[in-house]
């Protein structure tokens, strides 16, 4: 019997966006042998906003067909980022 360990990769990060500065949660997950980061946040109302973020040409971008908020959308940059400080850190 063979068992696989995989390190579980997961890191909150305060990032300034829209204004103010928020909390953003992320976890690594595989989909289909591909690494994939999950993102969450919160909004102003206190609504929790989640998105993926994958691997693209060496950066990690936001992944396409999500409807979010400018906020979160104007800070992909950031947010590349903070994902490579994590996972150096992890």
């Amino acid at each position: 019997m063979h068992i696989n360990f995989s390190k579980i990769v997961h890191f909150t990060r305060l990032i300034k966006a829209g204004g103010r500065l928020r909390e953003f949660n992320f976890r690594k997950v595989t989909v289909d042998g591909e690494a994939v980061f999950n993102a969450d946040t919160v909004d102003d109302r206190g609504n929790r906003i989640l998105f993926k973020m994958q691997k693209n040409d060496g950066k990690w971008i936001l992944s396409p067909l999500q409807i979010l908020p400018q906020w979160i959308t104007e800070n992909e940059e950031k947010f590349n980022s903070e994902i490579e400080i994590g996972i150096e850190e992890n």
